[in-house]
């Protein structure tokens, strides 16, 4: 149940960190005042102060990161693994046939004729001369 309402609120603060950061106005850092072609004095626009847009995205930031760590923490309360909280499959006792896995039947070989068995060797060997 926290979980759920964590993530919810994870989801809030994402969207709202987005809102505020496309709010923003451009600092004017663009290339051109890098190299001296803009009007400013420093190298990435002049310095203003924070606005209520720039704070409320520190803080949706700081938001983002503990809800992260959150969710992190509350999702490793289950089982350690994917499959760890499933149980194993049994085995069955004897085959069981299956339509699939029967074989078609088809035309019998020819069985080859049967023999006499060959006369069986002495039991003791032969004495030698």
């Amino acid at each position: 149940m926290v979980f759920y309402f964590v993530t919810a609120l994870y989801v809030f603060v994402c969207f709202t960190m987005m809102l505020v950061v496309y709010l923003q106005q451009g600092k004017g850092g663009d290339i051109a005042s890098a190299f001296g072609g803009g009007s400013s004095q420093a190298a990435f626009g002049a310095r203003s102060g924070a606005t209520v847009l720039s704070r409320a995205t520190w803080i949706c930031a700081a938001a983002f990161i503990i809800g992260a760590l959150a969710l992190g923490i509350l999702g490793k309360q289950g089982p350690g693994s994917v499959l760890g909280g499933r149980t194993p499959l049994t085995q069955p006792s004897g085959p069981t046939p299956s339509p699939l896995n029967q074989a078609v039947p088809g035309p019998k070989a020819p069985t080859p004729p049967r023999t006499a068995p060959a006369p069986a060797a002495p039991a003791a060997p032969a004495a030698p001369k």
